[in-house]
């Protein structure tokens, strides 16, 4: 397909590099995708591909996405904010701060945020045999049908907890390294404690108004902003393949592990003020982008961010997130100066399709700018 040039500003040169990545996005079966690149070269911005299933009309380069797991970022940076005004230590009991869930006591503010605390996932795991341990209905694996049917369900975050904690721990607290959104609700449930108010009222305080992110921001029901690109969900109904609009959900069933919403534009903003030193003291920046290995070919982990080693040897601070028909990507130098962010929405389903088309679009858009 042939994709028209991109609105970009008066100081960004045309970059047939990137404008060829996202034809190739698209090729690989994403139904659209948005990019801004922002580097020396100034600021790019483009897309590909279609809003929705059968239409003529790109994704809108200002439009919003659900961005999954780069929440943990935003709820990382409370935590961290709140322990440079001296409210919460990081490496403090987690009880001492939520005592209703008896908590091991050795989990500190610093595992959660770390992943190395060993609680169970609340959203599954995944055995060493390969064995799945189910937890709340989710859109991929076995319960992607049941997900389906109960998109808008409501949960408390109190209750995914809980539901986590009547499961055996992965590990002794500390002692490995397992992504688990569990420990970012109790993150978030930390500074709701703390601070008296909600995260998504925190997040627009302290985040948000302050660095001008008009389209950040964590739902409290099932609704999206316009503009935005439309989620799918494919599944096999009495027989028939059909493919329903998800665009509209509640996402409270993965909670502060990844329901909120954000442009391609903020994301940009977000990370570059973040790692500029524009929202933590150096002191913890540091701490947040200190790498701890995860077991994963140069993927390390700081404090709600992954630490990537490129192919030629360079270092990233990023993290990504996929919800049910919409993604997600956030990369950036550690100096903030080069940002790549990304939206793209699908068509998903319970085996996870384009999971591989993913991580390829991942590294090639890596290898691109990086």
């Amino acid at each position: 397909m042939t994709i028209p040039l991109p609105h970009q500003d008066k100081h960004a040169a045309d970059r047939p590099e990137l404008r060829q990545a996202l034809e190739e996005i698209v090729e690989a079966g994403f139904v659209g995708v948005s990019l801004q690149v922002r580097d020396e070269r100034g600021v790019w911005a483009g897309s590909a591909g279609a809003a929705e299933l059968g239409g003529s009309a790109r994704p809108s380069t200002a439009g919003h996405v659900r961005i999954g797991s780069n929440t943990k970022t935003f709820t990382a940076t409370l935590v961290l904010q709140l322990a440079a005004e001296g409210k919460v230590g990081l490496d403090a009991p987690v009880t001492s701060y939520l005592p209703e869930f008896g908590l091991d006591e050795r989990i500190t503010v610093r595992m959660l945020l770390q992943h190395t605390s060993g609680l169970f996932n609340f959203t599954g795991e995944v055995n060493a045999d390969g064995t799945v341990a189910l937890g709340i209905p989710m859109p991929y694996g076995p319960q992607g049908e049941e997900w389906l049917n109960h998109r808008f369900t409501a949960y408390r975050p109190q209750e995914l907890v809980e539901l986590a904690l009547a499961r055996p721990a992965r590990f002794e607290p500390g002692t490995g390294w397992s992504y688990s959104n569990t420990n970012y609700v109790l993150a978030r449930l930390l500074v709701e404690k703390i601070t008296g108010r909600p995260a998504a009222e925190e997040t627009r305080l302290r985040i948000a108004e302050p660095l001008g992110l008009s389209g950040t921001l964590v739902p409290g029901d099932a609704e999206i902003p316009e503009p935005h690109a439309h989620a799918y969900y494919r599944h096999e109904d009495g027989g028939a393949r059909k493919t329903v609009d998800i665009t509209r959900q509640d996402p409270s069933w993965v909670s502060a592990g990844g329901d909120m919403i954000s442009t391609v534009q903020d994301l940009a903003t977000f990370v570059s003020a973040l790692l500029g030193g524009k929202l933590l003291p150096a002191e913890l920046l540091a701490e947040m982008c200190a790498p701890r290995p995860t077991g994963i070919p140069n993927m390390d982990y700081g404090l709600g961010v992954f630490v990537l080693t490129t192919e030629t040897g360079g270092t990233v601070i990023s993290h990504n997130g996929a919800q049910g028909g919409h993604a997600a990507l956030m990369y950036s130098t550690p100096d903030g100066t080069k940002t790549l962010t990304a939206a793209l929405n699908c068509v998903d389903d319970a085996s996870m399709s384009v999971a591989a088309a993913f991580q390829s679009v991942q590294r090639s858009l890596l290898r691109q700018v990086f």
